[in-house]
């Protein structure tokens, strides 16, 4: 697949498909043009003008009083670059980076950072043969842009720093050579342009909300065996309440449980109980409200993908170059926040609906063996989803309230909006682990069920399931199933 970057929007949707191994970019012939009028000015503009301009020929941050010479603006970007990739912990996963990678390329190619055409198609080549710059976690405040992981992300530009090819991490400079590549001379405005922006938290709530869609789905079809396993009524999923109470996920929520279960023999039978336990009574409320959470803040990356937020940016058909703030992440550390509530929230009622199916209730045995006291059964992972659930509700202290001063006072409210993306992506995937212990859980519960029958669709589900992980019957190292349902889950 090949993907033209243009002036149109760029949609999540197409981000998931360049995401996929072998697909390419290139810059569509109005987004040259863009950029190449947008150099031009800037070109111009230094050449005839003694004004001064925020990091072209002044110095950065508190710095920015402290005029530079023409003569030394080449020089100044390539010290901004070196001096601020500073980045420190875990390295960045390629798919988050190869989504940086294409995120800067959107931002960049709209015509108003001032940056050389072939510094925006080294930028296209790296992502087409995909080599994948180092990049760290640590080191942005969410403010003045991602700068230590935006800086580390650019050093290969210029033959410094790693890469990564096909997964060896090697240095920049044999990276080029490999390909053939001349290091790119950063030049006026370049090196700010690069390091100014959000590409770093975008990027991770683009990978968290594209997972987040998926875990939705997931979380339901769990939600719809668990209840199954649970001998659960159905009526609190009928289509009359949820048209009196209409938030649209909550209604979407109620719908797709009831598509899981359709001619499903032991939700058509006659209950015992007159009602069930919210966890699974109260289903499209609470995954419903994450899924309308989800909604929103897609609406917030869409628009903020589609943006431009480096500074000072360039607009050249109004003769002005403006210094700002469109590169505080506030926007996005509030998202971000919101979004790993919402999902922690379905691993929250997630880890409930087990506790229940192995508390020994409805005809169910204690921890799901027929054995018990010589077998543990089920009873640990449990333990593990607990465990998960209250790691998530320490990560979802929110990052956006908290702010630290830095460069002498000069950035003095911050949104700690990294803080918040790489939260979000530690909840994205405990939410993930939690969910297949439930569906790992519910699938033995439904074993004692038989040979009462749950749905077609569910049944054909369970039945692929059963290839991968077996029925338990006598205690094994269950570490190995949890992995297992976790890789069979993702397929669903």
């Amino acid at each position: 697949m090949t993907h033209q970057i243009s002036p149109a929007p760029l949609t999540l949707e197409q981000a998931a498909k360049l995401l996929d191994e072998g697909s390419q970019i290139r810059l569509s012939e109005e987004s040259a043009r863009r950029i190449q009028h947008c150099r031009h000015y800037l070109d111009e503009k230094l050449a005839h003008s003694n004004e001064t301009f925020y990091g072209i020929n002044t110095g950065f941050g508190s710095l920015c009083n402290v005029r530079i010479s023409h003569d030394e603006l080449e020089q100044l970007q390539v010290n901004l670059v070196q001096s601020h990739a500073c980045g420190m912990g875990e390295e960045v996963p390629g798919e988050i980076v190869r989504l940086m990678l294409l995120l800067k390329i959107q931002g960049l190619s709209q015509g108003y950072s001032g940056v050389h055409l072939v510094t925006v198609e080294r930028l296209a080549d790296f992502f087409n043969h995909d080599v994948l710059p180092v990049v760290y976690q640590q080191g942005s405040l969410g403010a003045s842009g991602d700068l230590a992981p935006l800086a580390h992300l650019s050093l290969p530009l210029e033959g410094l720093g790693e890469v990564r090819v096909a997964g060896e991490k090697i240095p920049a400079q044999l990276a080029l050579k490999k390909f053939g590549w001349e290091p790119v001379r950063l030049q006026s405005k370049e090196g700010l342009a690069m390091l100014n922006g959000t590409q770093f938290c975008q990027a991770y709530g683009v990978w968290c909300l594209l997972e987040a869609k998926r875990l939705l789905r997931l979380a339901n079809l769990c939600a719809a065996l668990s209840l199954d396993a649970f001998d659960c009524r159905l009526s609190p999923f009928d289509e009359l309440l949820h048209k009196i109470r209409p938030h649209e996920g909550q209604l979407k929520v109620a719908q797709d449980v009831r598509n899981y279960l359709k001619n499903s023999e032991i939700a058509a039978r006659d209950k015992n109980n007159v009602q069930d336990p919210y966890a699974f009574r109260c289903v499209p409320q609470v995954h419903g409200a994450s899924y309308d959470t989800v909604a929103h803040v897609e609406k917030v990356f869409f628009t903020e993908i589609n943006s431009v937020t480096d500074n000072p940016t360039i607009f050249p058909d109004e003769d002005a170059i403006l210094s700002g703030g469109n590169f505080h992440a506030q926007p996005l550390a509030l998202a971000l926040d919101f979004l790993a509530i919402a999902l922690a929230e379905l691993a929250s009622i997630s880890e409930r609906r087990t506790y229940q199916l192995i508390s020994g209730q409805r005809g169910l045995p204690a921890f799901l063996t027929s054995r018990g006291g010589l077998n543990s059964g089920l009873m640990i992972p449990q333990y593990t989803a607990a465990s998960i659930v209250s790691q998530n509700k320490q990560l979802c202290t929110p990052a956006s309230v908290d702010s630290i001063v830095s460069s002498n006072g000069q950035e003095d409210h911050v949104s700690m909006g990294a803080n918040a993306a790489t939260k979000a992506y530690r909840v994205v995937n405990n939410v993930e682990r939690v969910l297949a212990i439930e569906f790992m859980t519910a699938a033995q519960a439904m074993e004692f069920r038989r040979p009462a029958a749950t749905s077609p669709r569910l049944e054909s589900i369970l039945e692929n399931y059963r290839k991968v992980v077996p029925v338990l019957q006598d205690d094994r190292v269950l570490h190995t199933d949890m992995e297992n349902t976790v890789t069979y889950v993702k397929r669903l």
